[in-house]
């Protein structure tokens, strides 16, 4: 399909949307399921009502991509809640320690083996809208390398970033950004900045030791914000990865002025030392003041600034959807973000 050269490519399958999480347990609480449809209804209707924007459906992803980066058991698991009766969802609640048992894939009772919070469920829609979410990626990353594209969005839904290869959570199925991230790391450097509130722990795993990605995250204080367990300073890399993965925690309550001063004066120059060629952002919009899981204070407009930030890198660069939760505002944020970026880039 031939793309029009002055708007920016947005990557979206309408199957997306047929995973639909009704609650989670949060702190031994039933509450709403944040990560609803409405979450990528919202930002779909708003690029569309704009002549900025290209909608556009990705082609399957191809089984192997899915392999690089996701565990035998994983896919294993996630076939195995296909059978699931429609309409019916299963929810983790024993998570045994791996060093003490040895799971199942192909039996759903064991997917506390390879999940590691009570928020994220599975049904036999799982698979359908996670495969699609990370073909966005896919397809963004190759239009980016293929045909030079300076810019292009994919509306992945459900996010990825906490997906490891062998463990899920966080509302996330596959790693959209680690996907990509392995496809351009075969063409180059890959820069991957993560804007989420919270800490991309999965993403980080993936990358952890490899000198070719360079892994920033910019997030809430992992002492009182999910994931709880990674997002820490001294968390570097490890053999030819230390020093190429460096975390960022804030504080609850900072503000877009704060944010965006952390930006400038220390993830920009990390970025710019490093010298990709080729840029990821993990895009969350949950630092947005009015959303009901992240802390900070940002605004729309921060969320303009914050992409002209960026585009001053100059990179072919591969936008990700991850979390945000705040649905009324939620296209306005992604949108102001987007066009922020392609000013300066």
């Amino acid at each position: 399909m031939p793309l029009t050269p002055s708007k920016i490519p947005v990557f979206f399958h309408k199957d997306q949307l047929r995973f639909k999480p009704l609650y989670e347990w949060a702190f031994g609480d039933k509450i709403d399921h944040p990560e609803t449809t409405a979450r990528a209804e919202s930002i779909l209707k708003t690029l569309e009502e704009s002549s900025e924007f290209y909608i556009i459906s990705p082609k399957d992803i191809p089984l192997g991509a899915l392999r690089r980066s996701h565990s035998y058991n994983l896919l294993t698991l996630y076939n195995t809640a296909k059978q699931l009766p429609h309409g019916e969802t299963f929810y983790p609640s024993v998570f045994p320690k791996s060093s003490q048992t040895r799971g199942d894939p192909t039996n759903i009772i064991h997917a506390g083996c390879y999940c590691f919070d009570a928020g994220t469920p599975l049904s036999s829609e799982t698979w359908t809208a996670a495969t699609w979410s990370a073909a966005c990626a896919m397809e963004a990353a190759i239009l980016v390398r293929r045909d030079r594209e300076p810019l292009a969005y994919a509306l992945s839904r459900p996010p990825g970033h906490h997906v490891s290869r062998d463990y899920f959570g966080g509302y996330s199925y596959f790693n959209n950004a680690a996907l990509a991230g392995k496809y351009l790391r075969r063409f180059g450097r890959v820069a991957l900045l993560d804007i989420d509130f919270h800490h991309g722990n999965g993403t980080q795993s993936h990358f952890y030791a490899d000198d070719r990605v360079l892994v920033i995250s910019i997030h809430g204080d992992p002492r009182e914000c999910y994931p709880f367990f990674k997002g820490f300073p001294s968390e570097t890399g490890t053999g030819k990865g230390e020093g190429f993965n460096l975390n960022f925690p804030l504080p609850k309550g900072t503000s877009g002025k704060e944010y965006l001063e952390t930006m400038e004066n220390h993830v920009l120059p990390a970025l710019e030392h490093f010298s990709a060629d080729f840029l990821i952002v993990s895009a969350g919009f949950d630092t947005y003041h009015r959303d009901p899981v992240g802390f900070f204070n940002l605004q729309t407009r921060d969320f303009g600034k914050l992409g002209r930030i960026i585009g001053k890198l100059k990179l072919p660069s591969v936008i990700i959807q991850e979390g945000g939760y705040y649905t009324p505002h939620l296209g306005e944020n992604v949108k102001t973000f987007l066009l922020g970026m392609r000013e300066t880039l």
